[in-house]
């Protein structure tokens, strides 16, 4: 049915890591709303259990409100999802927030807790950022959501492409940009001039390019003592992001003797890009944020332009560029035309990226005789060997039922099994950071 004007919209995100959290909420604003990011939505989040469930500080970080927040397995919320579509007041709107594999079990799950359902949410889902890698892979495991959400027109293009190419329905990719763009315009320099390297938890992966990026930034520091210079790190050891991180910088940097004007920073990162005039990264999304404010912004040359560190994006952009070069002064000039492509929206469109994405919403809901079951392009059918073991690792079966033994759903956690799950999982990030990386050093040998 259509929405209502006075009616408050009720959306829910499930998301599965701090990142997607941020992403998933943010986009559920901008999908959601009218002409303001915070409309009048009812805006109910879900964080899916696992080694990256956000923690509390990260949550409070990303800055995003809801209405409610709770921690789920996958079972918990396809009951959750099964018992609101029967209910008076459905959801309008799901943001599935969640690596590709989390998507595609959630669409075969919903499509078994929905069977027979016409009054259903409109489920979404997308990337967090730039999509450099698996771009075919993640998005046949996105295909069935009735909105796949491509960041810009570049990712649009090659969205359809993918799903055209394997005979697949491409209607639902829909051009947006990414939701978290904004602040101020970079107008010029700040006092004292600030240097800021966005780290990221898996890029580089060793040590021994991460050592030299940071030994890098701390010579950039000690030869221009008259700027600050910041390292914007994603997450506190024992937290895990999106990515997993074996070698938290802030582990190097203990070993190292760092200039005074140099220092390591957490936080919201609009909030650093406030003061930042120069923003330097391998590949993070956060160079894509600097572009957004005109802030100059390098990404890296110096361990190689390469698809496995993701810089390859950013070929044509005019920013790639070396240590050496902005030891020296190089203040880089953004491509205007490869801007354009990427859904910066540097030129002022953001205000209307997201229309499209609302008015597809609106014309789903409002459509006669409700809303048809989800169709993923992966079935028992056309992928018997590959869709099995991704349903099975969130307990689901082929059809997309529980598999017996699945954690139960009817009742929140004690507090025992509550001290129990926190204890394992902050075990298996000790296990991450500083047993398995040992245990290589000692492999090597």
């Amino acid at each position: 049915m259509p929405v209502s004007a006075t009616k408050a919209l009720r959306v829910a995100v499930l998301a599965d890591s701090d990142t997607r959290w941020k992403w998933g909420a943010l986009t559920a604003n901008r999908i959601a709303a009218g002409d303001s990011p915070e409309s009048d939505i009812r805006l109910d989040g879900y964080l899916l259990r696992g080694r990256a469930t956000p923690t509390p500080r990260q949550l409070t970080e990303v800055g995003v409100r809801a209405d409610s927040l709770r921690e789920v397995t996958a079972v918990e919320f396809l009951r959750a999802m099964g018992e609101e579509t029967a209910g008076e007041d459905p959801y309008d709107v799901l943001v599935l927030a969640l690596v590709g594999g989390g998507v595609q079990a959630m669409l075969h799950g919903l499509g078994r807790a929905w069977n027979g359902r016409t009054r259903r949410p409109v489920v979404v889902t997308g990337y967090v950022g730039v999509v450099y890698e698996k771009l075919a892979d993640g998005l046949l495991l996105r295909h069935g959501a009735d909105l796949v959400l491509a960041n810009s027109r570049q990712d649009a293009d090659r969205f359809r492409a993918v799903y055209d190419g394997v005979g697949a329905d491409a209607s639902a990719v829909t051009e947006v940009a990414l939701p978290f763009l904004g602040g101020t315009p970079y107008t010029g320099a700040h006092e004292p001039y600030t240097v800021v390297f966005a780290a990221q938890p898996s890029v580089p992966e060793n040590r021994g390019d991460r050592t030299y990026l940071l030994d890098r930034l701390i010579q950039h520091a000690r030869r221009h003592p008259e700027r600050e210079v910041l390292l914007k790190l994603r997450s506190r050891p024992g937290e895990h992001t999106t990515h997993l991180e074996e070698l938290p910088y802030q582990r190097l940097a203990q070993k190292t003797d760092l200039p005074p004007n140099l220092r390591l920073v957490y936080g919201h990162m609009g909030e650093v890009l406030d003061r930042t005039d120069l923003l330097v990264t391998v590949s993070s999304t956060a160079a894509l944020e600097a572009l957004h404010r005109r802030i100059p912004t390098v990404v890296l040359t110096d361990l190689g332009v390469r698809e496995v560190l993701g810089n390859h994006h950013f070929v044509g952009s005019g920013c790639l560029a070396s240590w050496d070069q902005l030891d020296a002064g190089h203040r880089p000039a953004a491509d205007e035309e490869w801007v354009a492509r990427q859904g910066v929206a540097a030129d002022g469109g953001y205000a209307t990226a997201f229309d499209q994405a609302r008015e597809r919403i609106a014309e789903l809901l409002g459509r006669p005789g409700g809303l048809p079951p989800l169709a993923p392009y992966y079935t028992p059918a056309t992928a018997p060997g590959y869709l099995p073991g991704i349903l099975a690792r969130h307990h689901l079966g082929p059809d997309g039922t529980p598999l017996p033994g699945a954690p139960a759903a009817d009742r929140e956690p004690g507090a025992v099994r509550q001290i129990v799950r926190r204890a394992a999982r902050g075990a298996y990030r000790h296990g991450v950071q500083r047993v398995a990386p040992v245990i290589r050093r000692m492999g090597e040998l």
